[in-house]
């Protein structure tokens, strides 16, 4: 195997390369790889205003098909009937990951499924029982405990491995990740299915982000103005779906890519839901996922960006205090999907292998912000979370 083009550790970065065995999402991109690809290369979004419960919004749903297929495994088992959709979500997702890696046969995989809500759309019926009612529900503690998900995967695959899962808000997805190569390169365990899921679409879901004056409200060809600089308004928009990755310490000829480097940081900050200026947590991040690695080698970021005016210009502004002229190629997917919270930085990270199998960089077609690179090989990938902490992950080709 060669070694050329790895960067070694940064700090306490990675030790060695951790390969991509699989990956499998849900999104409002659908779930084939072919049919992601094809979504991504054009300048189509899926985001369109819905009604909640008389209050319209932006959101960006699953296809209707997916949806209806995801739905029906609450048919398969009594245990799944009151299951909440996060959950449902992953078991999708965890079987198409499972079968693209070839694991069916494993039985001893660690799976790590963060989730930034949870169980949303169940602790809002639950809760609003409660208040008609003022009787909870049997089900309400066991059925919207955050551990459900990885835990029903496990049951799903008759897995017997370690179980866990968290939440880091927007960064949850690749704090998977990052918990994952650590188990894995501890040898604790020799296979790990990591990654988010998140089903928040909900009225309440909606109703506080819209309390924070960061949604999307204007009518625009674009709702959603992620890598808009010049935008004069907060523009976020929600998505919903789940994202796994399948990886291991075996080198494979049929390997996606492999992550060549980690990076993680949290900064003070003066409000619980914004970046500094220069976004310090992200540029410590960054550094860090690039431990030794000439920043010149690093061809594009597939950025964090919310579109918040803030939140943007903060990374934005962090990439190139860590790159200074020679900035790489940057971009975002929310534009097109919506923000998806813990299951956004592994949507990212699926962009990013994508671009490096098709060797094309995917562009926002508003945005004029940065130049296509001349080849893709490494792209560092970013997440964000409430609270200051920031995560990057570093692919490489395989």
């Amino acid at each position: 195997m060669s070694t050329k083009n790895v960067p070694p550790s940064g700090g306490r970065g990675i030790k060695n390369p951790i390969y991509i065995a699989s990956t499998a999402s849900i999104s409002p991109l659908g779930e084939d790889h072919k049919e992601i690809w094809e979504a991504y290369k054009s300048n189509h979004h899926f985001i369109q205003k819905y009604d909640f419960e008389g209050e319209e919004a932006f959101a960006a749903f699953l296809p209707e098909k997916l949806s209806a297929e995801i739905e029906k495994l609450r048919t398969e088992s009594t245990h799944y009937r009151k299951l909440d959709l996060s959950v449902l979500f992953a078991i999708y997702t965890s079987r198409q990951a499972i079968k693209r890696a070839g694991w069916e046969s494993e039985k001893s995989i660690g799976i790590n499924i963060g989730s930034s809500r949870g169980a949303t759309g169940l602790f809002e019926k639950f809760h609003a029982e409660f208040i008609k009612n003022r009787v909870a529900s049997t089900q309400a503690s066991p059925a919207t405990t955050l551990g459900n998900i990885s835990s029903w995967v496990g049951q799903d695959l008759e897995n017997d491995g370690i179980h866990f899962s968290h939440s880091v808000t927007c960064s949850t997805g690749l704090h998977s990740i990052l918990n994952a190569v650590a188990w894995l390169q501890s040898g604790l365990a020799e296979k790990f299915i990591a990654g988010g899921s998140e089903a928040a679409l909900t009225p309440f879901t909606i109703a506080q982000m819209k309390a924070l004056k960061t949604y999307a409200i204007e009518d625009l060809a674009y709702p959603c103005q992620a890598l808009n600089l010049d935008k004069y308004r907060n523009s976020m928009v929600l998505g919903e779906g789940a994202g796994l990755l399948c990886l291991e310490t075996s080198f494979s000829s049929k390997a996606l890519a492999k992550i060549t480097g980690i990076g993680y940081s949290a900064e003070k900050l003066k409000h619980s839901v914004s970046i500094s200026e220069d976004g310090k947590c992200i540029q410590n991040a960054m550094k860090m996922a690039m431990g030794e690695l000439d920043p010149t080698e690093v061809d594009a970021v597939v950025m964090h960006a919310p579109g918040t005016i803030k939140g943007d210009l903060g990374e934005v502004n962090a990439i190139k205090a860590v790159f200074g002229e020679n900035l790489p190629a940057m971009t975002s997917n929310k534009w097109k999907i919506g923000h998806t919270f813990a299951t956004s930085g592994i949507l990212n990270l699926e962009l990013a292998m994508l671009m490096l199998k098709h060797q094309e960089f995917v562009s926002v077609p508003f945005s004029d912000i940065s130049k296509k690179p001349m080849r893709l090989q490494h792209i560092l990938v970013n997440a964000v979370g409430f609270g200051g902490n920031a995560v990057s992950i570093l692919i490489s080709k395989p």
